[in-house]
């Protein structure tokens, strides 16, 4: 069995990146120059290939550092020696996004790797669901996108997820050392080393937490009873827990690394003055609280086949009805977040080659009342997805809820390619889904992004103002 999920996992790596050199080639001659984001990218990563590394040639336009450009590099540098190419050829338009076509193939196997560790091996359907559920995901429409663009988000994804990797593995040091090389893709990226820490300190405490429960079942001790009393207990748990030296010392032992790098961020933001470097103007941080309701519905939308069916919706308004004083202050919750709290960048309105510009004017701007009326369909993604990762202990989903408020919150910014590295995790820990709703999402993503390659590549159009090619993109 193993033999052959090796087999089928060779297939289904070389069958996609056969159809992604083919979508390269068509980018490739579709593209001629920098498109979007690209015009600042591309030119600091050609200086960078000629040898101009000084701070002088940085182009204040770019807001992230420069991992993704170092790597370039490190990567097509080499060609010229060992192939003899020129450096007008390495350091080329094609052989700078053909970077990001190495980082998705690396992606895919991560994904894979992935899949082994957190889901469990012992169903004997599991193999064909590991291979279709890292296929599908390598294939996330917003993500599959930019492996085709000079963008950072490839690179960014696969540090990511190998410091992921080697946390589950206990490699820590290796872990954070990734990590580091993710922020240097992205600074946000820095939430994700600090979801190791959580995903670390989730297994201890889960490990003690059943221990404290073991115990009390000897000892037959009263329970707390109440509306509240499961989160009275934990509360209670994690204060006990906490107030242990022994405790605390064995988690710093285990993430001494991660918390190194948290230290070495904070001295950089100290330094730099914020998180953001170059045009920190268009990149200020808020409490867009509305940005986790537009998360909810991202995954829900991308999630359907698993978060959306008849059973989970009866199983929603029969526990709505039961808890409904619960549901009722969480609603008006919701609606204040939204009516002090909604923000809505300039660049939102301005650019229309992006999708959420569409989405924004032709959903939220037409009519106000529209994203008050959103709160239910908000409420229920957000109780799906938290149901759906209730095979995971009460600890992890504290840890992840917190780590995707602080990336997503922050952000003035509606950009769906924001979403991207929060799902990916998401996706990574709900339990495997069936086949059959593999197969369905693997068609929705092969719809969508058929559809959105299309577009970009034949629908184009132009400004008044303006003689260059405009397209439609993510």
């Amino acid at each position: 069995m193993a033999q052959l999920e090796g087999y089928y996992f060779s297939a289904a790596l070389s069958c996609t990146f056969l159809v992604s050199c083919l979508l390269f080639s068509a980018f490739s001659r579709a593209l001629r120059e920098p498109y979007m984001d690209e015009i600042f990218h591309l030119p600091q990563a050609q200086r960078y290939c000629e040898g101009h590394f000084s701070l002088s040639q940085w182009d204040p336009m770019i807001t992230t550092l420069p991992g993704l450009y170092l790597v370039s590099v490190g990567v097509v540098k080499p060609a010229s020696w060992i192939f003899g190419w020129s450096e007008h050829v390495v350091c080329s338009i094609g052989m700078l996004r053909f970077v990001n076509l190495l980082f998705s193939v690396g992606n895919f196997y991560l994904l894979y790797l992935l899949f082994r560790k957190v889901q469990p091996r012992n169903k004997a359907g599991s193999s064909i669901q590991r291979i279709l559920s890292t296929l599908t995901l390598a294939v996330f429409p917003t993500l599959y996108f930019f492996n085709f663009l000079y963008y950072t988000e490839a690179g960014s994804l696969f540090f990511t997820l190998f410091a992921y990797l080697m946390c589950l593995y206990g490699n820590h040091k290796t872990s954070a050392l990734l990590g580091f090389c993710g922020f240097m893709f992205r600074q946000t990226n820095i939430i994700w080393a600090v979801f190791c820490i959580g995903n670390v300190s989730a297994q201890k405490l889960t490990e003690a937490w059943k221990t404290e429960l073991q115990k009390k079942k000897e000892e037959r001790l009263p329970s707390i009873k109440g509306p509240f009393s499961e989160f009275r207990k934990i509360l209670q748990f994690l204060l006990a827990y906490s107030m242990s030296f022994k405790n605390l010392n064995i988690l710093f032992l285990l993430t001494w690394p991660y918390i190194l790098l948290v230290f070495l961020f904070c001295v950089f933001v100290v330094v730099n003055g914020g998180i953001v470097i170059g045009d920190r103007s268009s990149h200020e941080a808020c409490l867009h609280f509305p940005q986790l309701f537009y998360f909810f519905s991202f995954t829900l939308f991308f999630s359907f086949p698993h978060l959306l069916s008849p059973s989970k919706i009866k199983t929603f308004l029969c526990l709505v009805w039961k808890r409904r004083i619960q549901f009722f202050v969480i609603t008006l919750v919701s609606v204040f977040l939204i009516w002090k709290f909604t923000y809505v960048h300039k660049y939102l309105l301005a650019d229309n080659r992006h999708y959420t510009f569409y989405v924004w004017k032709r959903v939220f701007q037409r009519y106000e009342i529209v994203k008050y009326l959103l709160v239910p369909v908000y409420i229920f993604a957000g109780w799906s997805i938290a149901d759906s990762l209730k095979s995971k202990s009460i600890f992890w989903n504290l840890m992840f809820f917190i780590c995707l408020f602080t990336v997503t919150v922050p952000q003035k910014l509606l950009e769906f390619r924001y979403f991207v590295l929060p799902y990916v995790i998401y996706r990574l820990n709900i339990p495997l889904p069936t086949t059959f709703r593999l197969l369905c999402e693997l068609a929705c993503y092969a719809i969508v992004n058929s559809l959105t390659f299309y577009i970009f590549l034949n629908k184009t159009f132009q400004w008044p103002n303006s003689q260059d090619i405009q397209r439609f993109m993510w």
